[in-house]
């Protein structure tokens, strides 16, 4: 695949056609030059959002909602979305954006300073890698990459470029996340050793797997980008390609790059880990559906644990998308388990109890991550940024190491009496599996009768951060490309 600078053709036409293009208010600019971080009076920082779906929409309200940029560019393969937001644009800023389908066609506007990444998770890291080859500043929605490969080269990609690269890990900049984070930190718990990332989020069937059509409103190529271009086989075209493994990653890599993060955060690790496991499979679709014989569009597990070890401290990301109560109060955050007691932390508000569940402190507060993102830009400083590549990257790296082990073993289904022989050595790794067997059976799944898999625990090495003896697993780092989208090895961004 050859860099964005090899296709300055293409490109250049582009530029011009967007620099004569009527819909650009041009006193909106001032004297910009954000690649030296001054901005002349009254200068406004270019923008364009790749994605204009849900989270599409909020990166838009961002923007227009931010007095230091201006939206020239909404981008979308769907062009019934892209148009609706560049509507929503024009009534706020006072012209429209430009709608295209085709990142490629404004990444050589010079007014252009910065893009926004909404889009398909498949695409983010190529989104990132073209943004900055480019000259743009970016920022990328979580999860950073969808594999192992992609989050090494987008962390090359940021070092050699020099552009701000921020991911939309947003826990990061709230201020309760942060005084929670140091509280934990200084002792305020005790010895921290075991964090858990909890999302219980109810998700359900995505409805029969078959062949349907593409909405006519979306170019289906650009939609796959990287991605195999085969026909649709879930009823519903967007947001259900989550649940599908050719494009998504499952709810462990959906919300569990935020939880994996915050994780990662409070117990201060900033490497792989020295091995993983999993236990999980798509399970109780039938009974929902009252369909013994009910096959899901979906392929990706709906029960999914994945531990990961890292010596003296190890991380558990728990994923329930069938019906569950609360834990300790949460059913969508991060709990730190310590000595002297454990804290609960999701977005804007965190707590810390004692060992009797007594409330010893609570923090409050946001943050404003888009704001920050422009702080950094206007500083021409990628460190001012609170997640930055590679932390986007480690943590969404155990999401991937916990798809991994599942696929990896995804035809060793065991019953609950053999996987509860191989975590016996561990009281707290027990305790959880117990606690998901008794939420399935809560649900009409009978674990004996539906087994579920055991991903086999992988040895990994932190240094290489690949897995060790197991080319099985090792296969699974990258995923294959189609031409046009491929996304390079690192020593080549």
């Amino acid at each position: 695949m050859q860099n964005f600078s090899s296709r300055r053709n293409f490109l250049a036409q582009s530029a011009m056609a967007a620099v004569a293009a009527p819909f650009i208010a041009q006193s909106a600019f001032g004297q910009n030059n954000s690649s030296n971080g001054k901005l002349g009076p009254n200068a406004k920082l270019g923008a364009m959002v790749v994605g204009a779906g849900g989270r599409g929409g909020d990166h838009v309200g961002s923007m227009l909602g931010e007095e230091r940029t201006v939206l020239l560019y909404v981008c979308d393969p769907d062009i019934d979305l892209a148009t609706k937001q560049a509507e929503r644009a024009k009534e706020k800023q006072g012209f429209a954006p430009k709608v295209i389908r085709d990142m490629r066609e404004a990444l050589g506007d010079d007014k252009l300073d910065l893009v926004t990444c909404a889009a398909v998770s498949h695409w983010h890291t190529l989104c990132g890698i073209w943004s900055m080859q480019a000259g743009k500043h970016v920022f990328i929605e979580k999860p950073i990459s969808s594999s192992i490969h992609e989050g090494k080269a987008i962390v090359a990609a940021a070092k050699k470029y020099g552009k701000v690269c921020q991911v939309g890990t947003q826990r990061r900049t709230h201020k309760a996340q942060q005084e929670a984070a140091k509280f934990v930190q200084s002792g305020g718990i005790g010895e921290v050793k075991l964090a858990r990332g909890i999302c219980y989020k109810r998700r359900k069937s995505i409805g029969p797997l078959g062949l349907y059509p593409v909405p006519e409103s979306v170019d289906y190529n650009l939609w796959c980008g990287p991605c195999p271009d085969d026909q649709p086989t879930r009823p519903k075209f967007h947001y259900d390609w989550h649940w599908q493994r050719k494009y998504g990653s499952g709810e462990i890599g959906n919300n569990g790059p935020h939880f994996n993060d915050m994780a990662r955060w409070f117990l201060g690790l900033e490497r792989f880990p020295n091995s993983v496991f999993c236990y999980g499979g798509l399970v109780g679709l039938d009974v929902e559906r009252n369909d013994p014989q009910y096959i899901d569009a979906g392929d990706t597990p709906n029960t999914h644990v994945a531990v990961y070890d890292y010596g003296d401290k190890t991380i558990v990301m728990e994923c329930r998308g069938l019906e569950t109560p609360k834990l300790l109060n949460t059913g969508f955050g991060t709990i730190v388990h310590g000595s002297e007691g454990y804290l609960w932390a999701e977005s804007e508000t965190c707590i810390a109890y004692d060992r009797s569940g007594k409330v010893i402190k609570e923090f409050k507060g946001g943050g404003r991550q888009f704001g920050e993102f422009v702080d950094a830009i206007e500083k021409n400083d990628p460190k001012l940024v609170k997640a930055n590549a590679r932390c986007g990257a480690l943590s969404a790296a155990l999401c991937h190491l916990g798809n991994i082990a599942y696929f990896a073993s995804e035809e060793n289904k065991l019953p609950p009496a053999e996987i509860e022989k191989m975590l016996g050595y561990d009281a707290a790794q027990l305790g959880i599996f117990k606690d998901t067997i008794v939420h399935l059976k809560a649900n009409g799944v009978d674990a004996n009768k539906t087994l579920l898999t055991f991903g086999k625990r992988l040895t990994i090495d932190p240094v290489t951060e690949r897995f060790v003896d197991n080319e099985v697993a090792n296969k699974l780092l990258a995923r294959p490309y189609r031409d046009g989208f491929v996304v390079p090895e690192p020593e080549k961004v």
